[in-house]
């Protein structure tokens, strides 16, 4: 089988999905040189920080950290966009452990008591095949051993693609979009929010809207990456 493996290695080269250098053997998805000096956010270190300000007196979330930052094409935006458009879900999975990892081994206090990843609108979710924010949410609820919830917070309205569209249009663009089926099985939890990239932030508010009147709710967010305003 390894020689079959070293065989296919040739033909079809393992590419690393930030810089696309090629992979050794022991490398999964990333690169070492990738995965050590990807631009990370650390908001999970501290209450100052951009993130949490974006979102101040609009969500009243109990955290907000992301794992990366995103650069405009840099390689953080060659990993997301590996994930939503070539059918790299597992990459999604993967950073997800890799995060959870991190933060655990950083000693941040998991807190919650379910995951729920931002959900795509029945219609996108057909085209692509999968929901990415979904696959990073099972990476962290894999190692953090926290529900997964995917059914409970639905999208009813298909929106146009967010890219290139103006703050204000963005916030048009979400408003009302998301229903919660069963506001008592959410009834006095903690709820990690998933996504993949924060921008505006306009799609995390629109899901806070749906959720916030369910009784004694909490609410934090995570994403794999935040567009800083210093860095998109």
């Amino acid at each position: 089988m390894t020689i079959i493996n070293d065989f296919m290695s040739l033909i079809y080269p393992r590419r690393c999905e930030a810089c696309a250098g090629l992979l050794f053997k022991h490398e999964v998805f990333i690169c070492n040189f990738c995965r050590i000096n990807l631009p990370r956010s650390r908001y999970h270190c501290s209450r100052e920080h951009e993130l949490e300000q974006a979102f101040a007196g609009r969500v009243p979330f109990e955290r907000a950290i992301s794992f990366f930052l995103f650069e405009k094409n840099g390689r953080v935006q060659k990993l997301l966009h590996n994930i939503k458009y070539q059918d790299q879900k597992e990459l999604a999975k993967y950073i997800g452990n890799q995060y959870a990892q991190e933060l655990l081994k950083d000693g941040f206090d998991f807190n919650f008591d379910v995951i729920i990843p931002i959900p795509l609108h029945k219609k996108k979710l057909k085209q692509r095949g999968y929901n990415q924010s979904e696959w990073f949410a099972a990476g962290i609820a894999e190692q953090s051993k926290i529900a997964l919830s995917t059914g409970n917070l639905v999208r009813e309205e298909e929106t146009s693609t967010q890219t290139r569209k103006k703050k204000y249009q963005r916030w048009e663009n979400v408003e009302g979009i998301f229903t919660l089926k069963d506001k008592e099985a959410l009834k006095g939890k903690h709820v990690l929010l998933i996504d993949d990239v924060i921008t505006t932030g306009a799609t995390i508010e629109a899901a806070w809207l749906a959720l916030k009147d369910v009784e004694e709710i909490k609410i934090s967010v995570a994403a794999i990456a935040f567009a800083a305003r210093s860095l998109a």
